[in-house]
């Protein structure tokens, strides 16, 4: 309880700490956007092989999470606010996008400093990454390349449509798991036609071969 008197002293107070809450929202929104640009350019570097370029923005990208994380710690309602969790994800994205494409082992949830559910639509928004890389790899040619990545998108998927749990449980993982399915329907189908049209080229060239001799 408090008289009249001391409501101004509780008003200085409190606008005290709001502004330290203001302050750290303006920061962590400014951050959260430095985070996704960053990891932004470690996924361009991933498809353009750039490997050495892609490995150094991702390690630049755990100091700027870090940060991140590291200032809105001691405000949870701006911890879980949609930009930063949504920063938190592009992280993810890019570091599993790497490990993906690079047939490396998949760095986890604590690892990464992530909440479980962020990892999770993280690791959906990695695995249609991967639909790109295919198809760059197929322009050039069929290679088990492709085949391990069309296999390693299909077992993402296994695993996210395990986790039916509301949104408010996952953050929005479902809508994401159906465009992983979307997404790797449609890959299959162009690596399907894709092997085909190399078989099909193999025995024109094979038929040709025995008529010229």
């Amino acid at each position: 309880m408090i008289t009249l008197d001391d409501l101004d002293q509780l008003a200085d107070e409190i606008r005290e700490q709001m502004e330290r809450v203001n302050a750290a929202r303006d920061q962590a929104y400014t951050r959260s956007r430095t985070l996704i640009s960053i990891c932004a350019r470690a996924i361009r570097a991933v498809h353009r092989e750039e490997w050495d370029t892609a490995e150094s923005l991702i390690a630049k990208a755990k100091t700027a999470a870090e940060d991140l994380v590291g200032d809105v710690a001691p405000y949870p309602d701006l911890y879980y606010a949609g930009y930063t969790q949504d920063a938190m994800k592009e992280y993810v994205e890019a570091n599993l996008t790497y490990a993906l494409v690079r047939h490396q082992p998949l760095p986890t949830p604590k690892e990464l400093g992530a909440e479980a559910n962020t990892w999770l639509n993280g690791l959906a928004e990695a695995a249609t990454e991967l639909r790109r890389r295919i198809l760059d790899i197929i322009r050039h040619d069929h290679s088990e390349d492709a085949e391990y990545l069309l296999e390693a998108m299909d077992q993402v998927y296994s695993i996210l449509v395990t986790f039916d749990f509301s949104d408010s449980v996952t953050g929005g993982l479902r809508r994401r798991t159906d465009t992983v399915r979307s997404v790797l329907e449609r890959t299959r189908g162009d690596m399907t036609n894709s092997l085909r049209q190399a078989r099909l080229e193999a025995a024109l060239a094979s038929l040709e071969g025995k008529i010229g001799g």
